[in-house]
């Protein structure tokens, strides 16, 4: 074990401190800040759409035509405030999917798609902001190069929004709301797929700060704060100083962070609720188990000068790329609530948004229990309130409320809902009062509220059954285990922990058996007979371990990292070096981005390949019993002393243990594993090949053929007793 500490500290020794490597930035210092006035009614409500994803491809142009022929009528019915495109607005892929960089042909269907968009829409192209995402910064090697197509066609671009952050506030004649959109894509554009987490530095999260302070000074009127971005927090990496965007965020009081990047690939409850905890839990760095990280303490103080609670929500959508998918975000006088369309069977006639009472999963936890055991809020708006988008008039508009403390939905509210916005209006506001008394309950997901609107042509359009609590209790919100992982995993600070944590356990593997067959004098077990299998072939044992070496002190992959003159970089577990930094020193980047090649690796293919060898060796180990057992024989090194002949019977005396020793079944389901392994490794060494334009025997020789040929060694070796 003292040589496995060794090793490991080591390793770790030879970690290169991020703190030491030069920041880059290609953050503009002169952030964009605009300002956008909402007239009319509804008074106190704002709503902006989201999109995420689009994808654009030239291999597959219906994506750019059903976005073309569905969005521009959708936002002209909508009537937002704001689009947000929250990155990778085109796929950047070759038609295998294995190849990454950007193509220019995308970028033009996308600028001429907004151009039409924008015009069908009605609205100013000033209210879009278009952010870049990881597909759009594929092989990209600097900002504003031949290669940096976004930087051309994007519409943020076209308007002089050039910094990684820019702000937008909309302003009403009551409160101002402030969307902050960050940039956090990576300064070296990397080909996938080792391009995936968004790397904020030092210098852009001051940037954040400085954009979400800026109506700190405001006195006269409340401010909703809201930023958006490609990335979810656990796809984030920290910056060198150890901050993350999360800090930022849970410091000014932020309402939402909205975001995409994942598509519905791991489900479609992509929610994580954040808060500040007195609790300084060493786990809440790694990982979070649920979405709704819920307040264990309680509301006392409800002075007028109490400290904001310090919360927010991460809300993740789907894609246009395949679910053709728009969020409506509403802000209903400081409340926030969504909605998300599915265009797949087309474009969506009549769109109902409920902004009050809220969906009780997605409340800001300690803030609504605040609001109502301080009764901060005017009992009088306690009115169901809801947004109705539609192309043709609506002549009625009910609200119903179901309990489900039966076991089924039993109505107990059914309500006429009226036009409360007037004719001067951006939108349609519905409004129904309720004895909102009658339904306060300490279940938050008691109640249940539904909202139909029908139109002049008797169309009628539900909107989707939602829990709401007006105790301003939270309903419970759980993840699966793919959401946890895609979601609730931190990755960037869990990359190097898993890392030691697979060679502690394979360096134990090797050597503890190692360390027993030397140490122990007596021959008292089979075990140890089978330990003396392994390593009885010395070049095997010793191949494995120079192996694990060579992954910690050398190169893993050469390839074309970016699209620029045919410089090559080289890949380790510490990252990508595409080119020596001002001081003359590697500098790593895309950590954790090369975990999807690293732990492939060596999970799916060192570990197994290891534990398949020691298999096969303790297989050929039991065969040679059964066989010296069966025909009656010893020899001097597998002989037992002391042993009273029990032994022999177990061994030779179980007829079902005969003949699965005699027929080798064993070692036939174990080459069977041995080729899962070999057709795992060729065939990401084939993707690798074609992502970053390698050769297996000039570029990666030592990575593609070691552990084949090991394994392989194995099975040969094994194969005669």
């Amino acid at each position: 074990m003292g040589m496995v500490l060794l090793i490991l500290s080591f390793c770790c020794l030879s970690t290169p401190s991020f703190a030491a490597i030069e920041e880059r930035s290609r953050s503009n210092p002169q952030n964009q800040r605009e300002m956008i006035e909402v007239n009319g009614g509804p008074e106190d409500v704002v709503w902006v759409v989201q999109l995420s994803d689009l994808h654009f491809s030239v291999h597959h142009p219906e994506r750019a035509r059903h976005f073309k022929d569905i969005v521009g009528p959708s936002l002209s019915m909508i009537n937002p405030s704001l689009v947000l495109i929250t990155g990778d607005l085109t796929d950047g892929k070759s038609k295998d999917s294995l190849t990454m960089k950007e193509y220019e042909a995308e970028w033009v269907v996308y600028k001429k798609v907004m151009e039409d968009v924008i015009k069908r829409s009605g609205l100013n192209k000033n209210l879009f902001y278009d952010l870049r995402g990881n597909h759009d910064n594929f092989g990209v090697p600097k900002l504003d190069g031949l290669f940096d197509f976004y930087s051309r066609y994007s519409i943020n671009t076209q308007l002089g929004r050039s910094g990684q952050v820019n702000s937008v506030t909309v302003e009403n004649a009551v409160r101002k709301i402030l969307f902050v959109g960050v940039d956090s894509t990576m300064s070296v554009g990397l080909r996938g797929p080792t391009n995936l987490f968004g790397h904020p530095t030092d210098q852009l999260l001051t940037e954040i700060d400085s954009e979400l302070s800026q109506w700190s000074s405001e006195s006269t009127r409340p401010i909703t704060k809201i930023s958006f971005g490609h990335y979810p927090l656990s796809f984030s990496a920290a910056a060198n100083s150890g901050k993350t965007l999360k800090d930022i965020f849970l410091n000014h009081s932020l309402s939402a962070y909205i975001c995409g990047h994942l598509h519905t690939a791991f489900g479609k409850n992509l929610k994580r609720h954040h808060h500040l905890t007195d609790k300084h839990l060493t786990s809440q760095k790694f990982y979070q188990l649920n979405a709704h990280q819920r307040f264990s303490g309680s509301i006392e103080n409800c002075s007028n000068g109490r400290p904001a609670f310090k919360e927010f929500w991460e809300w993740e959508m789907g894609d246009w790329k395949k679910n053709r998918a728009m969020r409506i975000l509403a802000v209903d006088r400081g409340f926030l609530s969504f909605v998300d369309i599915d265009f797949k069977l087309g474009a969506k006639k009549t769109i109902v948004l409920p902004t009050f009472p809220l969906d009780s999963r997605f409340m800001l936890t300690m803030s609504s229990s605040d609001q109502y055991k301080c009764q901060s809020i005017d009992p009088s708006s306690y009115a169901i309130r809801a947004l109705v988008f539609s192309v043709s008039p609506i002549v009625s508009v009910v609200a119903r409320i179901y309990d489900l403390r039966p076991g089924n939905l039993l109505l107990v509210l059914e309500s006429s809902m009226r036009n409360h916005a007037g004719s001067f209006s951006r939108g349609d506001l519905y409004v129904a009062l309720w004895n909102y008394t009658a339904f306060e309950d300490p279940s938050p997901d008691r109640f249940w509220l539904q909202i139909e609107a029908t139109d002049i042509g008797g169309r009628s359009t539900l909107s989707e059954l939602r829990p709401f609590s007006v105790n301003g209790l939270s309903a419970k919100l759980s993840w699966t285990w793919i959401e946890f992982l895609a979601m609730g995993c931190q990755w960037s600070a869990l990359y190097y922990p898993i890392i030691w944590s697979f060679y502690l356990a394979t360096f134990s593997i090797l050597i503890i058996p190692k360390f027993i067959l030397t140490s122990t004098r007596k021959h008292c077990c089979n075990y140890k007979n089978f330990i003396a299998e392994f390593n009885g072939v010395p070049l095997l044992w010793l191949g494995m371990l120079i192996y694990l070496f060579y992954l910690l002190l050398f190169p893993w992959l050469w390839g074309q990292v970016v699209t620029d003159d045919g410089e090559m970089g080289f890949m380790t577990y510490k990252g990508w070096v595409v080119k020596l930094n001002k001081i003359g020193k590697l500098e790593f980047i895309g950590v954790p981005d090369i975990m999807v090649v690293v732990f492939p690796h060596l999970f799916f293919v060192v570990l197994p390949s290891i534990l398949v060898t020691l298999a096969l060796a303790a297989e050929r180990g039991m065969y040679r019993e059964h066989l010296l057992c069966f025909s009656g024989k010893k020899e001097d090194d597998h002989v037992v002393e002391n042993t009273t002949g029990s032994q022999s019977r177990d061994s030779c005396g179980n007829a079902k243990s005969k003949l699965c020793l005699g027929k080798r079944w064993v070692r036939n389901i174990l080459l069977l594993i041995s080729l899962a392994i070999f057709w795992t490794h060729f065939e990401s060494c084939r993707v690798l090949v074609k992502a970053y334009e390698m050769n297996p025997l000039l570029h990666f020789p030592v990575y593609s053929l070691s552990m084949p040929l090991l394994l392989a060694s194995a099975i040969y070796r094994t194969w005669r007793v």
